[in-house]
């Protein structure tokens, strides 16, 4: 049996429903999902930069975002993260996602947060997730 999965809008990552939520919105590319972001304060860790668990949260979003738009939702199964610099609160961030590979019901995906500005690399990630069937209770992004 499938697995199922429903969005509803209250998706903590990217639902515009949710007033506590980060509401990423990515667009699909021709080739990757793109979103941007300025990470608030109230996601601070040490002073002056963003928790890593948001990080990886953006880089989980843009995997997942990328399999939707390339046609093969699904839910994260491995999330690989590797960060290279701390991402500063108020920093503003390109987050990009691209479907690297789909064998059977596996989508493989890679995603990365940079710099919006200059193009500095802060956080990137390899994903493999499971395909499911999904149901969509409000307009998907």
């Amino acid at each position: 049996m499938a697995l199922e999965v429903r969005f509803d809008g209250h998706c903590f990552g990217c639902g515009p429903l949710n007033d506590e939520g980060l509401q990423l919105k990515f667009v699909p590319g021709p080739e990757e999902s793109v979103a941007e972001f300025v990470v608030p304060p109230r996601y601070q860790s040490w002073a002056g930069m963003a928790h890593g668990g948001v990080v990886a949260l953006l880089l989980d979003e843009a995997v997942g975002w990328a399999a939707w738009h390339a046609g093969h939702p699904g839910v994260t199964g491995r999330l690989q993260v590797s960060f290279r610099r701390p991402l500063k609160l108020g920093e503003p961030v390109r987050i990009v996602g691209k479907v690297e590979n789909v064998r059977r019901s596996l989508v493989y995906a890679s995603a990365y947060v940079e710099n919006r500005d200059d193009g500095s690399r802060i956080a990137d990630a390899t994903a493999t997730l499971m395909m499911t069937e999904t149901k969509v209770d409000t307009p998907a992004q």
